[in-house]
């Protein structure tokens, strides 16, 4: 039985693995760190299976005594660490809370994982059964160009976003403990993610939400950035074999193989809801300002926004290394994982509706709506 400490749980990709744990290995302990920042639900939670062995803890992985504490009392042997700020525009917006969360707070725990399992005398672990992994982005490499092959894990780092820099530097620290101290590490860079629990900032739930509420759907510059796409449960899945046959200091990167520019995701996604509207007439009572609710197509709703600073035009991965050493194949292919992720935001429109609150209603009509 392991015992995993999983900073970030409450988040998207974070609360997504929590679940798949808890199916994969309910043996084990899940203890769930969450500052409940803007983008943590404890809502996310809420449906683990009833025989859950879970805790979760409200705090900041900036508070270094807390977290000493719970590697301390629960006998932390895994740490899966998601705990970040990750949307590129508030980094332009807000960079001071990206370097504290990001850089102060990914060594902080470090610096507990350290203590707790090598520096103790009279820890029985030291570096055996012991795991940091450390869950990264593909956005630490930079841009592509259109020919350019997609990134591997021996691309230069070329960050270009204060987000993406601040996610470059914890890569480096997570790298630096392995190399100088032997803290056992692992780490994973990934494509875009999408699937249920997604903030609705985000591009595929924010132009689905506002679709349905009749809202214009923002495209930055001309829309042809490329981004490759991967469901979060093959996320989770890389993951899971990362951690369990990864060798330990190396890092794998996870991909989808779905290279497609936002315009055809918006359009398929447009596509997607007016046919939606057209096969339940109910959506159309719970939807009224959706342009499908009047026979018309989502796509009017497009509107053309000034593009942001240090827009990267091009992410790709390359995950053969993984596909290669540890089996790993994404299992949904695009169509099937937008399918089920439009059924997902359909169904729980109480979840997305809570989690749109004032405040962030606030800043999307202070930093996003007011471009569209």
């Amino acid at each position: 039985m392991r015992t995993l400490l999983i900073t970030g749980g409450a988040g998207f990709i974070g609360a997504n693995l929590v679940h798949y744990w808890a199916r994969q290995y309910p043996q084990d302990r899940l203890v769930v760190l969450d500052a409940l920042t803007y983008a943590g639900n404890s809502a996310n939670l809420e449906t683990l299976p009833a025989q859950a062995n879970f805790r979760f803890v409200h705090g900041n992985i900036c508070d270094q005594l807390l977290v000493d504490q719970l590697l301390a009392e629960e006998g932390i042997d895994t740490i899966v660490h998601f705990a970040a700020e990750s949307h590129v525009d508030r980094s332009i917006v807000d960079p001071e809370a990206f370097i504290q969360t990001n850089v102060i707070g990914t060594h902080n725990l470090l610096k507990a994982a350290k203590k707790a399992w090598l520096d103790n005398p009279g820890s029985s672990r030291g570096r055996d059964g012991v795991l940091f992994h450390h869950v990264s982005t593909d956005e630490v490499y930079g841009s592509l160009g259109s020919e350019d092959p997609p990134f591997s894990e021996t691309t230069p780092y070329a960050p270009n976003s204060p987000y993406a820099a601040s996610k470059a530097a914890s890569d480096h620290l997570v790298r630096s403990y392995y190399h100088t101290y032997g803290l056992p590490i692992t780490t994973s860079n990934c494509s875009n993610n999408y699937g249920p629990y997604q903030f609705p900032e985000k591009l595929i739930p924010l132009m689905l939400i506002n679709a349905l509420e009749g809202r214009p759907l923002p495209v930055y510059g001309d829309g042809a950035n490329i981004r490759d796409w991967l469901q979060v449960n093959d996320h989770c899945r890389g993951i899971d074999l990362i951690m369990n046959h990864g060798r330990r200091g190396e890092t794998y990167n996870l991909g989808g193989h779905n290279e497609l520019p936002n315009m055809e995701i918006i359009d398929l996604l447009c596509r997607a809801m007016d046919q939606r509207f057209a096969e339940d007439t109910s959506l159309a009572t719970r939807f009224p300002e959706c342009p499908a609710a009047k026979g018309k197509q989502c796509t009017e709703l497009i509107t053309f926004v000034k593009d942001r600073p240090g827009h990267d035009r091009r992410y790709a991965i390359d995950p053969r290394k993984a596909q290669k050493e540890l089996g790993f194949v994404p299992h949904y292919s695009f169509i099937e994982g937008i399918t089920a992720t439009i059924d997902w935001y359909l169904t729980n429109e109480p979840w997305w509706r809570a989690v749109m609150d004032g405040s962030y209603a606030e800043w999307m009509t202070t930093n996003y709506c007011n471009r569209c």
